[in-house]
């Protein structure tokens, strides 16, 4: 039987932002926050805040709140942060590049191991500390290296088999950049990130009250 998370992805996709708050609340010196207070910060409802997390177990008081830097560590350890996790990135272009060169994922734990791509022009290039590896040593190295979690940069034509080649190898989770949905077995988990879709989303925002007005005008006429 298929496992089924029990937790709404729109919770999941919550969790991260509780996290980031909660760690500038406690970097501010605040001890504790109500529902309210952290709802108002994070433009929701204090009734949605405290169904979030009552999805993993009562952290708050009543009359009290929550304590920041208690909530902190358990949203941490629900999102899995108290591990460490070995990463690759499987493409070295601009977005493969930006991942390696971001320093704040091995403060949280995500330690970058090896960059490949296939592009003469990138192989032998240093990423952030990294020297990109040919794709051809991407199975080898899988063979005598954990790893957790591949950051998948490359283009939408080959992603799918590149992805079948890293699940083969061991990997547990991809993080895709690839404009394409992947099709993965049951148990490995997938991020698709497209960037297009945030644009669309703020688009739509920019001309949400001209669209509305007209579907007004519509209705009235």
């Amino acid at each position: 039987m298929a496992y089924k998370s029990r937790v709404s992805d729109a919770v999941v996709r919550r969790l991260p932002m509780y996290y980031r708050h909660l760690r500038e609340l406690e970097k501010a010196g605040i001890i504790r926050i109500s529902s309210q207070e952290l709802g108002e910060r994070m433009n929701l409802t204090a009734s949605q805040i405290r169904q979030d997390i009552n999805c993993f177990g009562g952290f708050g008081q009543q009359g009290y709140g929550y304590h920041v830097s208690n909530l902190k560590e358990r949203i941490g350890e629900i999102l899995g942060l108290h591990h460490e996790y070995h990463v690759i990135i499987v493409g070295a272009g601009n977005i493969g590049r930006a991942v390696a060169n971001y320093s704040g994922f091995d403060r949280e734990g995500f330690h970058i191991q090896a960059v490949f791509d296939i592009s003469p022009a990138l192989v032998g290039i240093d990423v952030h500390g990294t020297i990109v590896q040919p794709m051809d040593k991407l199975d080898g190295w899988m063979k005598t290296h954990a790893v957790d979690i591949a950051v998948l940069s490359v283009p939408a034509s080959s992603a799918q088999e590149i992805a079948n080649q890293l699940v083969a190898g061991g990997v547990r989770a991809i993080w895709n950049f690839a404009p394409v949905d992947l099709n993965l077995p049951e148990g490995v988990a997938v991020n698709n990130v497209h960037l297009s879709d945030s644009l669309h989303i703020l688009s739509y925002r920019m001309n949400e009250k001209e669209l509305f007005a007209k579907l007004n005008a519509d209705r009235q006429s």
